[in-house]
């Protein structure tokens, strides 16, 4: 913020480090390794005088002068002229902290310098002796030149105490210092072995090349031997966080950390084999590759390092992006634009917006991406929308910790994703869920088909959603279950379950399914099973007759595979009518009601990951859609499940993870199918309150469904006073599942709402623990609070859904209506749709039998709570 930033648009800083840097790496290794080999050549020359060892050794110093001092020398000076264009306030940490360090270094390398030169030059002219001492001098120098950057380095890793106390010799002696010292001191043996090995392998005398090679081989497998040991003690003395980030939060991590594990043992392999055959063509080949396999291994693991260190330049104190980790607060308060001395405008205006934006990703972004080349942002942003975008700079760094978070104000941040959005995306600028002009429609209410029988019908849910992806990916199937209760009329009523059928029958305009839904072209692969066209998974078609539910005196039809569209004319309805009838044996009509069969494809994946409806202007998931988040969960999770799909095999989410509401049991190694869905983007939500669920689920007030249609939302509740807040919803559900390293991931950065601290939530299994309808209505009386959340169901019978009266038999659903569709319900598209049943048999949308209207079901007026307590009583203030 203090520096002047160099606008690298097609090859980045970050980039262009690398390249010099490994390349230096590369050679300093062999440097030191090298002055090694050649002093103790010279020593065996020295005590068996060979005077081709003795030309061997002046060639091989010829080269190795060239090589290490010449380039070495020019990439070393290289990389300060990098760092300090890119980083220049991580460089200054680094000077300021360690001159001493930096000027010890110097000394060093300038005896190293000074020693070849003459061992070089005056080789046929020194004294035996006196050139196997500069021999040792300019080895022993070389490696003081490690023994001093090694404890730079490693300090930027893990600089240990000098986070508290600013200590020299806490930051240099840091906890990896001796583990990273003999491991890059092993690798300079073995780089020393290789460079030996190709020299060697050019000679024309053969029988020089014989005598070389084969010490080489035993100091490539000395110093093979010792990489494995102080690479397993340098793993052991890393920080947990980085070990996890190494092996577990960047699948593109874990692909450049690999080749560090196979590359060594393959060239050692090679040379050995190159050792045993005389074939000199397959020995200088085996040469060429052994120097190339090098070359790629200390890129991998200076790479894999790099990443380690990330999101830092120093870890803990300063971020890649030249922000100190002690500005962050204040920088989010005041604003980074500010701050940035350079920056061509520091406050952000509804006029200057895109520029403001712009600024902001030259201060945070430009140091690690570019515009065009290597690590562009357009590539990584291009299914971002605008909400999508906010979501990223609001969650990164929180669980894929590789990133820095983004700072300023949130007006900066504001500005930095319409920038994106606008100029680099060419996308529209908004910030909520997709508009909906809905119609009110009204809808016919059936009359009584007696006064003997009463014929409660409704859905289990309230609101079943499709994920509507099939070709792709699946986690939510058609599959909306309806259930009901045949009540005969008397003193007292009767639950009829024997010698009566019930029957259901879809709209004529929504019982062609298949028409609209592509379930049916791959319910095979993902389910396993093949299915008839309007068949379910529960083995239900869209008309049939509801099973008798073992047990309890009710009935199900479970899994109808209704869709949100008519058939004709493809308009979206998501609450489609099917008609319920009760027959006795000989068939004869008992009772028919009709029943709201919700059911929701206004999924908001779009919100974030790009693509439209699938049925434009109405929902559905776009095939774009689904193709950017299997593309990302790929990228995240190093799974190969977009390749899958496009290959015809899309899969079922649940095989992975558990998830109880299709049966599906917990899977070890990962979260359950909500916990991990919430708790992952509870860390990305920038938005709170109802909003928040919005984003995803169908409830948009304005949207195309609007599922929350209960007299809750009438009052003007939303879904946080049950669920809670979308840190606390995610908390309850990941605490649950939190010995599993995931949990632990997405935990870290969520503060709880609802409650000062983590400890005072209790968990929760996704579908089986929910809130509690008693935790607000104490008695069943008015309600005491609105706050519904961290006292769950103790299971899945203790579910308001699957609950039952005081007597054991009636359906709590069966008067008060489905979950979400509370009676008296508002529905969007029809009035009254929801309210079908208490219309029907008493002339008014609240709750079967309240109003002291006990006979709807019974034959005598009672003034006695039979079902629950207060419930003889007028409805709500009526």
């Amino acid at each position: 913020m203090n520096y002047p930033i160099w606008e690298l648009t097609d090859f980045g800083g970050g980039s262009l480090i690398a390249l010099v840097s490994i390349f230096h790496v590369y050679l300093s290794h062999l440097a030191v390794g090298g002055g090694l080999f050649i002093w103790l050549l010279d020593w065996k020359e020295y005590k068996q005088p060979d005077a081709k060892l003795n030309s061997f050794l002046y060639t091989y110093g010829w080269v190795f002068l060239l090589i290490t001092m010449v380039a070495g020398g020019v990439s070393g000076v290289g990389i300060w002229w990098t760092i300090g264009l890119v980083n220049p306030a991580g460089t200054s940490v680094l000077i300021h902290n360690f001159v001493f360090g930096w000027a010890i270094e110097w000394v060093f390398f300038l005896g190293e310098i000074v020693a070849l030169l003459i061992y070089i030059y005056y080789f046929n002219r020194l004294q035996r002796k006196d050139r196997l001492n500069v021999a040792f001098l300019y080895a022993l120098f070389a490696w003081l030149s490690l023994f001093v950057i090694n404890g730079i380095l490693s300090f930027m890793l893990t600089p240990g105490g000098w986070l508290e106390n600013g200590n020299f010799w806490h930051g240099f002696l840091n906890p990896t210092y001796f583990a990273t010292l003999f491991l890059r001191t092993f690798v300079t043996l073995m780089y020393a072995a290789y460079f030996a090995y190709i020299v060697a392998a050019f000679q024309r005398d053969r029988s020089l090349g014989e005598t070389v090679r084969k010490p080489a081989l035993q100091w490539a497998l000395i110093g093979t031997i010792g990489l494995i040991a102080s690479g397993a003690w340098y793993w052991f003395v890393v920080p947990g966080d980085i070990r996890a980030l190494l092996f577990g939060d960047s699948a593109a991590v874990r692909h450049y950390f690999s080749p560090e594990l196979w590359i060594i043992p393959l060239v050692v392999t090679g040379l050995m084999v190159a050792t045993l055959k005389a074939n000199v063509t397959l020995q200088r080949i085996v040469s060429l590759v052994v120097i190339v396999g090098a070359f790629w291994w200390i890129g991998s693991f200076e790479y894999s390092r790099e990443i380690a260190r990330k999101p830092y330049v120093v870890y803990n104190h300063i971020y890649s992006n030249s922000i100190f980790v002690d500005e962050i607060e204040e920088l989010n308060k005041t604003g980074i634009l500010k701050a940035s001395k350079w920056a061509r405008v520091h406050e952000v205006t509804e006029e200057n917006r895109i520029e403001a934006g712009y600024e902001v990703f030259k201060a945070q972004c430009l140091s690690c991406h570019t515009l065009t080349g290597r690590y562009a942002l357009p590539e990584r942003v291009a299914n971002f929308s605008y909400m999508g975008m906010l979501s990223q700079l609001h969650g990164q760094s929180k669980v894929l910790r590789y990133m820095p978070p983004v700072v300023g104000t949130k007006a900066e941040k504001q500005a930095l994703a319409a920038w994106v959005t606008r100029e680099l995306n060419q996308g529209e600028i908004v910030d909520h869920p997709d508009k909906a002009d809905l119609e009110l429609k009204e809808v016919e209410i059936p009359g009584k088909t007696n006064n003997q029988y009463v014929l409660l019908a409704w859905n289990d849910l309230g609101m079943h959603c499709i994920s509507d992806s099939d070709p792709w990916f699946v986690f939510l199937p058609p599959a909306n279950t309806l259930e009901a209760q045949l009540i005969k009329r008397g003193d007292p009523p009767v639950l009829v379950t024997e010698n009566v059928t019930i029957s259901y029958k879809a709209d004529p305009n929504y019982d062609e399914p298949w028409k609209h839904s592509r379930f049916w072209d791959y319910e095979d692969k993902i389910f396993g099973v093949e299915l008839d066209q309007g068949m379910g998974l529960g083995g239900k078609g869209m008309n049939g007759t509801f099973d008798k539910v073992e047990g309890a005196p009710a009935f199900k039809a479970p899994m109808i595979p209704i869709v949100p569209w008519h058939d004709e004319t493809g308009e979206h309805n998501p609450y489609p009518l099917f008609e319920v009838e009760a027959r006795d044996a000989d068939g004869n009509l008992l009772a028919s009601t009709k029943v709201v069969t919700p059911v929701g494809t206004e999924m908001g994946c779009r919100n974030c990951h790009g693509g439209g409806w699938r049925f434009p202007g109405q929902t559905g998931m776009a095939d774009e859609t689904a193709r950017n988040i299997l593309a990302a969960h790929d990228r995240i999770e190093g799974t190969d499940l977009l390749a899958q799909a496009e290959a015809g095999n899309p899969q079922l989410c649940q095989s992975c993870h558990g998830d109880p509401a299709l049966g599906v049991p917990s899977n070890p190694d990962h979260l359950d199918m909500s916990t991990a869905m919430h708790g992952w983007h509870a860390n990305y939500m920038y938005k709170d309150g109802g909003d928040a669920c919005v984003m995803c689920h169908p409830g948009y007030e304005k949207g195309h469904t609007r599922c929350l249609r209960s007299v809750h939302t009438m009052m003007g509740l939303t879904c946080v006073e049950c669920h809670g807040e979308m840190a606390d919803h995610a908390l309850a559900l990941l605490k649950n599942e939190q010995e599993k390293p995931s949990a632990k991931r997405m935990m870290a950065n969520l503060e709880p709402v609802a409650v000062d601290d983590l400890e005072e939530i209790n968990p929760r299994q996704s579908w089986l623990n929910e809130p509690d309808c008693l935790n607000c209505h104490v008695d069943f009386g008015p309600p005491e609070t609105f706050d519904a959340y961290n006292t769950w169901t103790e299971g899945g019978d203790e579910l308001y859904r699957n609950r039952t009266d005081m007597t054991g038999s009636v359906r709590c659903a069966a008067c008060h209506g489905s979950p979400h569709a509370m009676y008296p319900a508002d529905n969007p598209r029809y009035a009254d749709a929801d309210n079908i049943q208490p219309m029907q048999y008493t002339g008014e949308p609240f709750p079967i039998g309240s109003n002291k209207k006990c006979t709807t079901c019974h034959t005598v007026q009672y003034e006695m709570s039979m079902h629950h307590e207060n419930m003889v009583r007028m409805f709500r203030n009526r």
